[in-house]
């Protein structure tokens, strides 16, 4: 009968309480199991204004946030407090929290609005009460609160920190203040840096590049008429920039120009990297990213190979390397079709650095595959390096600005044949394969190195067994290891990047330039 005099003893407990014998009341229903007979009880006292025991059973019952708000009613904050962590109203947040800032106990008013999710309360009792800007700050950047942000740059603005104002006068949307105050104070930089990364109008853009056009900073003038859509005027101050920004402002113009995709603006662009308006011609690399900005890829991949050989032939082997490289993932990038001529020269490049790498590890057999590579290309590696005088260079790349330009224009890539210094590769082609055990390849090189043009040449330490090598030749050669094809299956040597059974260029490892560290086509 247990259920039955439960039912029984509920009904005791409410009638005890209508009838005025609360105490009794009360005690019934703290002892009884029923959570729903506690907040029945709790409501009738609280209709009869008994809102300590109502709160206390409420409470009892784990009706927290009703129980919080019959404490509030009858002023018992310390109860309130307690329950906090358990509330989830932000209505009783919101009241503890006034409650404790009249009280002067601004830390708990703060935790309380933050349960409450008064963030602009929360800010303000940061900066006029605890005085932790660093705390107001964090909050309006993580809510993007307006008020918030206006009080933040008021509080700024009172501290004479001009530039933290204007930054949170433009969070808070007040952008034409912020504009005043940059010009007042001479901290245009900190707001254009802010305007820039926000959505803003292009009528606040032209302010800004007026502004800079008429302090003469063309790079910042630039940037802000590119930004509203005003090319021309744009291009011009790129082009006016100090050298100390020349690479960036080139970079802009770049963009500026790949943006407009007007010719006028192209050909002055154009006659700015000739040199043609101050006599100092721009690295041809940007005659490349000119022609990647304006989406004409045939004419990039055109210029990547002849500035690539251009440096090759001036004997700076890495620096053509690392440009074919950077403009090779440009073109990838892209999804465009990379021509032959560049995969090639790249591969042999690759293979001529490696070289050293792997002689210094003591590894002369791939040093020796890489050399015989090379050396079956001789002819992209030059005689001498050019001169470095400032006057040659600028003349020299005059020159292949102008080779670029004439080769795309005739559908060509350009090439002129020079005298080519092939000794040293050779020489060090003979020396590896012998050290290798590839005595026919070192006997065919050495050879090679005995024709009248090269063997006075020949590096004197050098020279004599180099022409025991050819007087007394040994043929044996250690056999290549073979690979299959990552396509086809077909056995290959490993050095070998074209199957013979399907005629497809393979890919290969960085490290060795071959097939058999590559794992899948």
């Amino acid at each position: 009968f247990q259920e039955h005099d439960e039912t029984c003893l509920a009904g005791v407990a409410r009638m005890s309480i209508r009838m005025g014998d609360i105490r009794r009341g009360v005690n019934q229903a703290l002892k009884h199991p029923s959570r729903l007979l506690k907040k029945d009880c709790g409501a009738i006292l609280e209709s009869m204004k008994q809102f300590s025991e109502a709160a206390q059973l409420y409470e009892k019952g784990q009706y927290y946030d009703k129980a919080a708000s019959v404490y509030i009613r009858c002023k018992n904050w310390a109860k309130v407090g307690e329950l906090l962590p358990n509330v989830t109203s932000p209505k009783i947040h919101l009241q503890y929290a006034k409650a404790k800032e009249a009280d002067g106990k601004y830390k708990d008013a703060a935790l309380a609005f933050e349960n409450a999710k008064d963030w602009d309360n929360v800010i303000r009792i940061y900066l006029d009460h605890l005085n932790n800007p660093e705390k107001a700050v964090a909050i309006v950047k993580e809510t993007q609160s307006l008020e918030g942000a206006k009080m933040v740059a008021r509080f700024f603005l009172r501290l004479g920190d001009y530039g933290s104002a204007i930054q949170f006068l433009v969070l808070s949307k007040c952008n034409n203040e912020a504009f005043q105050l940059a010009q007042q104070h001479n901290q245009m930089e900190i707001y254009a840096d802010v305007i820039g990364s926000e959505n803003t109008s292009n009528e606040d853009y032209q302010s800004i590049a007026l502004y800079f056009e008429g302090e003469k900073k063309h790079f910042q003038a630039g940037k802000f008429f590119l930004l509203c859509g005003q090319h021309a005027r744009a291009l011009k101050h790129f082009l006016k920039c100090s050298s100390a920004d020349e690479n960036t402002a080139i970079e802009m113009a770049i963009k500026t120009v790949g943006e407009a995709k007007d010719e006028l603006l192209t050909n002055q662009l154009i006659d700015y990297l000739m040199g043609e308006s101050d006599g100092m011609p721009k690295d041809a690399q940007y005659l490349f990213r000119l022609y990647m900005a304006l989406n004409q890829y045939r004419e990039a991949a055109r210029t990547a190979i002849i500035i690539a050989r251009e440096e090759q032939s001036a004997g700076n082997y890495r620096t053509a390397h690392d440009v074919l490289f950077s403009m090779y993932m440009e073109l990838k990038t892209q999804k465009i079709k990379i021509p032959a001529e560049m995969a090639t020269n790249l591969m042999i490049l690759h293979s001529y650095i490696l070289v050293k790498i792997h002689v210094k590890r003591q590894d002369h057999m791939k040093g020796a595959r890489m050399l015989i590579r090379v050396a079956n290309n001789i002819s992209k590696f030059p005689s001498q390096a050019a001169d470095s005088g400032s006057v040659t260079s600028r003349i020299r790349m005059t020159s292949l600005l102008r080779m670029c330009m004439g080769a795309i224009s005739n559908g060509t890539c350009w090439g002129k044949k020079r005298q080519r210094d092939i000794v040293p590769i050779l020489t060090s082609t003979v020396i590896e394969c012998h050290r290798a055990g590839l005595k026919n390849s070192a006997f065919s090189f050495a050879a090679m190195l005995m024709r009248p043009e090269y063997r006075n040449k020949i590096d004197v330490k050098y020279k004599k067994k180099i022409e025991a090598m050819v007087r007394r030749p040994d043929t044996s050669e250690v056999e290549e290891e073979s690979t299959a094809c990552p396509f086809c299956d077909f056995k290959l040597p490993e050095c070998d990047l074209l199957c013979p059974g399907c005629k497809n260029n393979l890919p290969y490892c960085i490290v060795t330039v071959s097939t058999a560290n590559f794992i899948g086509p």
